[in-house]
């Protein structure tokens, strides 16, 4: 019986070794898709702060010119494109306000349906 324990017990640690590698496996490939994921959960994170950086570089712009309503104009920015809404005085005003905001760095895109000149 004593043989028989001593086997098992042989057989037991020899099986439990040679997984070892396969389960070093599992977590090397369950770590990729935590990282994955953490990497996902980081860029949208930065494309969020990268929004938020382009709507708030766009309302100081408006503000800081004399020519633009910035009070006024409601900027939103969704993945680098910039969608302006209000009614402005003047076609010049409107022309203004999406010529200054392409200039913007981030800036993909301007959508500018929702900017209407009262002229």
């Amino acid at each position: 019986m004593k043989q028989s324990f001593t086997q098992w017990t042989f057989a037991a640690v020899t099986a439990a070794a040679l997984s070892l590698p396969f389960a070093a496996g599992v977590h090397a490939e369950t770590s990729g898709h935590t990282m994955l994921a953490a990497s996902e959960t980081m860029q949208k994170a930065e494309e969020a702060v990268s929004d938020t950086w382009i709507t708030s570089k766009v309302k100081s712009t408006f503000l800081a010119d004399k020519n633009l309503s910035g009070m006024d104009i409601k900027v939103e920015t969704n993945q680098g494109v910039v969608a302006l809404s209000a009614t402005v005085k003047t076609d010049a005003e409107r022309d203004l306000a999406i010529e200054t905001t392409k200039n913007i760095k981030g800036v993909t895109a301007v959508s500018a349906d929702g900017l209407k000149s009262a002229e």
